[in-house]
Protein backbone atom coordinates (compact mmCIF):
# COMPACT_ATOMS: atom_id res chain seq x y z
CA UNK A 1 0.00 0.00 0.00
CA UNK A 2 1.32 3.46 -0.99
CA UNK A 3 1.88 5.87 2.14
CA UNK A 4 -0.38 8.03 0.54
CA UNK A 5 -3.34 5.99 0.19
CA UNK A 6 -2.74 5.15 4.08
CA UNK A 7 -2.84 8.70 4.83
CA UNK A 8 -5.98 9.17 2.64
CA UNK A 9 -7.64 5.70 4.94
CA UNK A 10 -6.52 7.77 7.97
CA UNK A 11 -8.33 11.08 6.86
CA UNK A 12 -11.19 8.74 5.72
CA UNK A 13 -11.45 6.87 9.29
CA UNK A 14 -11.17 10.71 10.79
CA UNK A 15 -14.00 11.87 8.89
CA UNK A 16 -16.05 8.73 9.24
CA UNK A 17 -15.63 8.79 13.11
CA UNK A 18 -16.65 12.67 13.78
CA UNK A 19 -19.39 13.11 10.77
CA UNK A 20 -17.96 16.05 9.69
CA UNK A 21 -15.35 17.07 7.64
CA UNK A 22 -14.99 20.10 9.49
CA UNK A 23 -14.30 18.09 12.60
CA UNK A 24 -11.82 15.75 10.95
CA UNK A 25 -9.75 18.79 9.53
CA UNK A 26 -9.60 20.37 13.14
CA UNK A 27 -8.20 16.90 14.38
CA UNK A 28 -6.08 16.38 11.95
CA UNK A 29 -4.55 19.63 11.60
CA UNK A 30 -5.68 21.00 8.17
CA UNK A 31 -8.65 22.41 6.53
CA UNK A 32 -12.44 21.39 5.68
CA UNK A 33 -11.45 21.55 2.45
CA UNK A 34 -8.43 19.22 2.40
CA UNK A 35 -10.57 16.35 4.28
CA UNK A 36 -13.01 17.04 1.56
CA UNK A 37 -10.46 16.72 -1.39
CA UNK A 38 -8.86 13.58 -0.19
CA UNK A 39 -12.41 12.07 0.45
CA UNK A 40 -13.34 13.16 -2.99
CA UNK A 41 -10.22 11.69 -4.45
CA UNK A 42 -10.91 7.79 -2.57
CA UNK A 43 -13.77 7.88 -3.58
CA UNK A 44 -12.73 8.49 -7.38
CA UNK A 45 -10.16 5.79 -7.26
CA UNK A 46 -12.32 3.07 -5.55
CA UNK A 47 -14.96 3.98 -7.58
CA UNK A 48 -18.05 4.20 -4.74
CA UNK A 49 -19.27 7.25 -2.95
CA UNK A 50 -18.03 6.94 0.80
CA UNK A 51 -20.28 9.68 2.00
CA UNK A 52 -23.61 11.16 1.68
CA UNK A 53 -23.22 14.87 1.83
CA UNK A 54 -25.52 17.45 2.51
CA UNK A 55 -25.20 20.74 3.96
CA UNK A 56 -25.13 20.14 7.64
CA UNK A 57 -24.09 17.08 7.97
CA UNK A 58 -22.28 13.83 6.07
CA UNK A 59 -23.20 10.10 6.90
CA UNK A 60 -21.73 6.98 5.53
CA UNK A 61 -23.16 5.18 2.69
CA UNK A 62 -23.68 1.49 3.00
CA UNK A 63 -20.11 1.10 0.80
CA UNK A 64 -18.46 3.60 3.33
CA UNK A 65 -19.68 1.32 5.95
CA UNK A 66 -17.97 -1.69 4.89
CA UNK A 67 -14.70 0.52 4.25
CA UNK A 68 -14.43 1.54 7.18
CA UNK A 69 -14.64 -2.24 8.60
CA UNK A 70 -11.68 -2.76 6.18
CA UNK A 71 -9.80 0.22 7.54
CA UNK A 72 -10.03 -0.73 10.74
CA UNK A 73 -9.21 -3.56 10.28
CA UNK A 74 -6.03 -2.25 8.49
CA UNK A 75 -4.93 0.11 11.32
CA UNK A 76 -5.25 -3.05 14.03
CA UNK A 77 -2.80 -4.66 11.97
CA UNK A 78 -0.43 -2.02 11.97
CA UNK A 79 -0.79 -1.18 15.35
CA UNK A 80 -0.09 -4.80 16.40
CA UNK A 81 2.92 -4.70 14.27
CA UNK A 82 3.78 -1.84 15.57
CA UNK A 83 3.84 -3.36 19.45
CA UNK A 84 5.47 -6.50 18.32
CA UNK A 85 8.67 -4.44 17.32
CA UNK A 86 8.46 -2.39 19.78
CA UNK A 87 8.20 -5.07 22.64
CA UNK A 88 10.82 -7.25 20.74
CA UNK A 89 13.36 -5.06 22.24
CA UNK A 90 11.75 -4.78 25.90
CA UNK A 91 13.77 -6.56 28.95
CA UNK A 92 11.31 -9.76 30.28
CA UNK A 93 9.79 -9.04 33.56
CA UNK A 94 6.43 -8.50 35.57
CA UNK A 95 3.88 -11.75 36.82
CA UNK A 96 4.37 -14.71 34.96
CA UNK A 97 1.38 -16.94 35.28
CA UNK A 98 1.89 -20.54 34.13
CA UNK A 99 0.24 -24.07 34.69
CA UNK A 100 2.89 -26.93 34.23
CA UNK A 101 2.07 -31.12 34.64
CA UNK A 102 1.63 -31.92 38.15
CA UNK A 103 5.46 -33.78 38.04
CA UNK A 104 6.21 -32.03 41.41
CA UNK A 105 10.10 -31.01 42.22
CA UNK A 106 10.82 -32.93 38.88
CA UNK A 107 10.14 -29.13 37.68
CA UNK A 108 12.33 -28.05 40.00
CA UNK A 109 15.67 -27.34 38.35
CA UNK A 110 14.51 -25.96 35.35
CA UNK A 111 12.55 -23.15 36.57
CA UNK A 112 15.22 -22.40 38.97
CA UNK A 113 17.32 -22.05 35.60
CA UNK A 114 14.49 -19.76 33.89
CA UNK A 115 14.84 -17.43 36.94
CA UNK A 116 18.40 -17.12 37.89
CA UNK A 117 18.62 -15.84 33.94
CA UNK A 118 15.10 -13.21 33.91
CA UNK A 119 15.06 -12.17 37.15
CA UNK A 120 13.05 -9.91 36.67
CA UNK A 121 10.22 -12.19 35.91
CA UNK A 122 7.80 -13.46 38.69
CA UNK A 123 6.31 -16.82 38.48
CA UNK A 124 3.00 -17.47 39.27
CA UNK A 125 3.29 -21.39 38.87
CA UNK A 126 0.32 -23.89 39.53
CA UNK A 127 1.26 -27.40 39.10
CA UNK A 128 -1.61 -29.69 38.59
CA UNK A 129 -2.92 -32.45 35.92
CA UNK A 130 -6.26 -30.93 36.05
CA UNK A 131 -7.34 -28.86 32.99
CA UNK A 132 -7.58 -25.39 33.01
CA UNK A 133 -9.36 -22.62 30.55
CA UNK A 134 -5.53 -20.92 29.76
CA UNK A 135 -8.07 -17.84 29.16
CA UNK A 136 -10.82 -17.51 31.66
CA UNK A 137 -8.50 -18.47 34.14
CA UNK A 138 -5.33 -15.73 33.32
CA UNK A 139 -2.86 -17.88 32.38
CA UNK A 140 0.00 -16.56 30.27
CA UNK A 141 0.79 -19.80 29.35
CA UNK A 142 0.74 -24.01 30.26
CA UNK A 143 2.55 -26.54 29.21
CA UNK A 144 0.69 -29.74 28.59
CA UNK A 145 1.53 -33.35 26.77
CA UNK A 146 -0.51 -35.10 24.05
CA UNK A 147 -0.68 -35.22 20.75
CA UNK A 148 -2.85 -32.74 19.62
CA UNK A 149 -3.89 -29.14 21.08
CA UNK A 150 -7.11 -29.10 22.89
CA UNK A 151 -8.15 -25.48 22.75
CA UNK A 152 -8.95 -24.07 19.33
CA UNK A 153 -8.08 -20.83 20.81
CA UNK A 154 -4.74 -21.29 21.40
CA UNK A 155 -1.26 -20.94 20.21
CA UNK A 156 0.99 -23.90 19.97
CA UNK A 157 4.19 -25.08 20.14
CA UNK A 158 6.30 -28.18 20.57
CA UNK A 159 8.83 -28.01 23.40
CA UNK A 160 9.75 -31.94 23.19
CA UNK A 161 9.10 -35.98 23.55
CA UNK A 162 8.95 -38.33 25.92
CA UNK A 163 8.20 -42.39 26.46
CA UNK A 164 6.51 -43.75 28.65
CA UNK A 165 8.62 -46.86 30.36
CA UNK A 166 8.09 -49.81 32.29
CA UNK A 167 10.16 -50.01 35.73
CA UNK A 168 10.58 -51.82 39.20
CA UNK A 169 13.32 -52.04 41.64
CA UNK A 170 16.43 -54.75 41.42
CA UNK A 171 15.18 -55.45 44.91
CA UNK A 172 11.55 -56.37 43.49
CA UNK A 173 13.97 -58.53 40.43
CA UNK A 174 15.81 -60.50 42.58
CA UNK A 175 12.92 -61.25 45.11
CA UNK A 176 10.15 -62.25 42.15
CA UNK A 177 12.21 -62.36 39.14
CA UNK A 178 12.12 -60.15 35.98
CA UNK A 179 8.97 -60.43 33.63
CA UNK A 180 10.38 -61.36 30.04
CA UNK A 181 6.77 -60.89 28.25
CA UNK A 182 3.72 -58.59 29.24
CA UNK A 183 2.24 -61.69 29.92
CA UNK A 184 4.09 -61.60 33.25
CA UNK A 185 2.98 -58.85 34.94
CA UNK A 186 -0.74 -60.91 34.78
CA UNK A 187 0.69 -61.98 38.27
CA UNK A 188 3.05 -58.87 39.19
CA UNK A 189 1.69 -55.82 41.01
CA UNK A 190 0.82 -53.00 38.90
CA UNK A 191 0.83 -49.57 39.77
CA UNK A 192 -1.12 -47.68 37.95
CA UNK A 193 -1.71 -43.83 36.54
CA UNK A 194 -5.27 -42.56 36.97
CA UNK A 195 -6.21 -38.97 34.74
CA UNK A 196 -7.50 -36.74 37.06
CA UNK A 197 -9.92 -35.25 34.45
CA UNK A 198 -11.72 -38.76 33.77
CA UNK A 199 -10.85 -41.01 36.36
CA UNK A 200 -9.92 -43.77 33.93
CA UNK A 201 -6.39 -45.27 34.07
CA UNK A 202 -3.27 -44.76 31.71
CA UNK A 203 -2.93 -47.75 29.31
CA UNK A 204 0.38 -49.50 29.23
CA UNK A 205 1.85 -48.74 25.84
CA UNK A 206 2.04 -52.04 24.64
CA UNK A 207 2.19 -52.34 20.37
CA UNK A 208 -1.66 -51.87 19.64
CA UNK A 209 -1.86 -54.57 16.53
CA UNK A 210 0.07 -56.89 18.55
CA UNK A 211 -1.39 -59.59 20.93
CA UNK A 212 -0.82 -57.73 23.92
CA UNK A 213 -2.76 -54.66 22.89
CA UNK A 214 -5.84 -55.04 25.11
CA UNK A 215 -4.12 -56.84 27.99
CA UNK A 216 -6.16 -56.31 31.25
CA UNK A 217 -3.07 -55.70 34.19
CA UNK A 218 -3.73 -55.90 37.81
CA UNK A 219 -4.31 -52.95 39.94
CA UNK A 220 -2.16 -52.74 43.31
CA UNK A 221 -2.42 -49.17 43.40
CA UNK A 222 -3.69 -46.03 40.93
CA UNK A 223 -3.17 -42.23 42.10
CA UNK A 224 -2.84 -39.33 40.20
CA UNK A 225 0.58 -37.79 40.20
CA UNK A 226 3.49 -39.24 38.75
CA UNK A 227 5.59 -39.17 41.53
CA UNK A 228 3.76 -41.70 44.21
CA UNK A 229 4.50 -44.11 41.10
CA UNK A 230 8.06 -43.36 40.99
CA UNK A 231 8.45 -43.69 44.98
CA UNK A 232 6.35 -46.99 44.78
CA UNK A 233 8.51 -48.34 42.85
CA UNK A 234 11.93 -47.27 44.16
CA UNK A 235 10.33 -49.49 47.69
CA UNK A 236 9.73 -52.53 45.37
CA UNK A 237 5.95 -52.71 46.04
CA UNK A 238 5.42 -53.08 42.39
CA UNK A 239 5.78 -52.20 39.11
CA UNK A 240 5.03 -48.70 37.33
CA UNK A 241 4.84 -47.23 33.71
CA UNK A 242 5.85 -43.85 34.13
CA UNK A 243 7.33 -40.89 31.41
CA UNK A 244 10.89 -41.65 31.00
CA UNK A 245 11.90 -38.31 32.17
CA UNK A 246 10.53 -38.64 35.47
CA UNK A 247 13.07 -41.28 35.91
CA UNK A 248 16.03 -40.79 34.34
CA UNK A 249 18.07 -40.08 38.07
CA UNK A 250 16.50 -43.16 38.97
CA UNK A 251 17.56 -45.49 36.20
CA UNK A 252 21.28 -43.86 35.90
CA UNK A 253 21.47 -44.28 39.70
CA UNK A 254 20.51 -47.76 40.02
CA UNK A 255 17.75 -47.32 41.98
CA UNK A 256 14.66 -48.66 39.42
CA UNK A 257 15.53 -50.37 36.22
CA UNK A 258 13.61 -50.90 33.12
CA UNK A 259 11.71 -53.81 31.36
CA UNK A 260 9.79 -54.97 28.35
CA UNK A 261 11.27 -52.07 26.54
CA UNK A 262 11.24 -53.91 23.46
CA UNK A 263 7.03 -54.39 23.82
CA UNK A 264 6.72 -50.85 24.36
CA UNK A 265 5.43 -48.96 21.87
CA UNK A 266 4.76 -44.91 22.86
CA UNK A 267 5.79 -41.58 22.22
CA UNK A 268 4.56 -38.38 23.62
CA UNK A 269 4.65 -34.60 23.14
CA UNK A 270 5.33 -31.57 25.34
CA UNK A 271 3.40 -27.98 24.32
CA UNK A 272 3.72 -24.62 25.57
CA UNK A 273 0.03 -23.00 24.90
CA UNK A 274 -0.74 -19.54 25.19
CA UNK A 275 -3.60 -17.56 24.39
CA UNK A 276 -3.11 -15.01 20.87
CA UNK A 277 -2.75 -11.99 23.34
CA UNK A 278 0.16 -13.00 24.62
CA UNK A 279 2.08 -13.58 21.57
CA UNK A 280 4.25 -10.93 21.08
CA UNK A 281 4.78 -10.46 24.78
CA UNK A 282 8.62 -10.33 26.12
CA UNK A 283 8.16 -12.43 29.11
CA UNK A 284 6.10 -15.79 27.15
CA UNK A 285 9.08 -15.46 24.04
CA UNK A 286 11.44 -15.80 27.27
CA UNK A 287 9.80 -18.73 28.91
CA UNK A 288 8.71 -20.85 26.02
CA UNK A 289 12.04 -20.42 24.46
CA UNK A 290 13.72 -21.43 27.46
CA UNK A 291 11.58 -24.34 28.09
CA UNK A 292 12.39 -25.68 24.64
CA UNK A 293 16.03 -24.98 25.15
CA UNK A 294 17.31 -25.10 28.48
CA UNK A 295 20.43 -24.27 29.76
CA UNK A 296 23.44 -26.46 29.29
CA UNK A 297 23.88 -26.76 32.86
CA UNK A 298 20.27 -27.79 33.23
CA UNK A 299 20.53 -30.44 30.21
CA UNK A 300 23.33 -32.00 32.16
CA UNK A 301 20.92 -32.73 34.96
CA UNK A 302 18.73 -36.08 34.35
CA UNK A 303 16.17 -35.14 36.43
CA UNK A 304 15.08 -32.00 34.94
CA UNK A 305 11.90 -32.66 32.41
CA UNK A 306 13.06 -29.53 30.26
CA UNK A 307 15.32 -32.32 28.62
CA UNK A 308 12.57 -33.68 26.90
CA UNK A 309 14.61 -35.94 24.19
CA UNK A 310 13.92 -33.63 21.52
Amino acid sequence: MRMDSLSALGVFVRAAEARSFTEAGRRLCVSSSAVGKTISRLEDRLGVRLFHRNTRAITLTPEGELFLESCRRIFSELNKIELEFSQSKAKPKGRFKVSLPDTGTLMIPTLHGFMREYPEIQLDVEFTDNLVDVIDGGYDAVIRSGEERTDSRLISRRLGSYRLVIVGSPSYFESHGTPTTPDDLLSRPCLHYRYPTSGKLQPWPFAKCGPYADIRLPLAAAVTTIEPLVSLAELGIGLACVPDFAVRGQIASGSLVKILDEYVEHSGIFRAMWPPSQHSSPKLRAFVDYMENPSRDLRANLRSPACFCH
